[in-house]
């Protein structure tokens, strides 16, 4: 299983400065990163067909978008389309991010549907779960995963149309743009819950599926999380920004 770097640039950039931080990040990479080893870059919307053009045909790098609405076309404002970001050169797409559960109020049931529609439309997902501190100190940090995992996968839609492409990412909301990072042992037994919820879910795909972690991600600390059994890769927010911290984590 291959690792995977993903940036998560949320609501940051315009496409002038999209543009000078990816080709910082070509000159610093492009050449180096390890054979096993995949940097995804998940842009603003505006700043989507900059990136593209930039990392088209680049080796080891990867274009996402960070939303999407499910459904093909229509009266939806302000929203995009799978078939859009398709038509960008994405190949992948988060659903479930803890900032549009929580910010934007998505229920688990439209996280799921997002999910299957993007697997059907050929996007490879990267489903987000997380708990809160408060559901973490509650002692529910399996009851909430597991209610997540399961209102997302547990379907025959989704079992369908994994050909298309499916990773995880555990993000302890509290964890998240706090400069707090989950003990590595907090981390394992997460991940190590994943995996055995995975392997009931989807179990022809569980070990193949990869779980990345997310929550205050940084060169200082991406070795010692990619070495946790069951972490696949990492989603990295405010260290994705600057290319001098980025790259280091990339090939950290």
């Amino acid at each position: 299983m291959h690792t995977l770097i993903a940036a998560n640039w949320k609501m940051h950039m315009t496409r002038s400065q999209a543009s000078s931080t990816v080709q910082e990040l070509l000159q610093k990479l492009e050449g180096s990163i390890p054979a096993n080893r995949e940097i995804l870059i998940l842009p603003p919307f505006t700043s989507l067909e900059t990136v593209s053009g930039a990392i088209s045909g680049k080796n080891g790098f990867s274009l996402g978008a960070q939303d999407f609405y499910p459904a093909e076309e229509g009266a939806y404002t302000g929203e995009v389309s799978p078939e859009m970001l398709l038509d960008l050169g994405c190949g992948y797409a988060l659903a479930g991010h803890s900032e549009r559960r929580h910010f934007f109020g998505e229920s688990d049931d439209l996280v799921g549907e997002k999910l299957a529609y993007g697997l059907e439309k050929g996007l490879h997902m990267i489903l987000c779960i997380g708990e809160t501190l408060t559901e973490r100190n509650q002692g529910r940090v399996r009851e909430v995963l597991t209610r997540q995992l399961h209102s997302a996968l547990d379907s025959e839609r989704v079992r369908s149309a994994l050909r298309s492409g499916l990773s995880l990412a555990y993000e302890p909301v509290w964890a998240i743009g706090t400069g707090e990072v989950a003990r590595p042992e907090d981390i394992e037994e997460a991940h190590a819950l994943v995996r055995e919820e995975l392997r009931t879910l989807l179990p022809q795909s569980a070990d193949r599926t990869a779980i990345l972690y997310g929550g205050s991600v940084k060169p200082d600390n991406t070795s010692q999380i990619l070495g946790i059994d069951n972490v696949n890769g990492v989603l990295v927010g405010g260290a994705s920004l600057k290319a001098d911290s980025f790259s280091a984590i990339a090939l950290g």
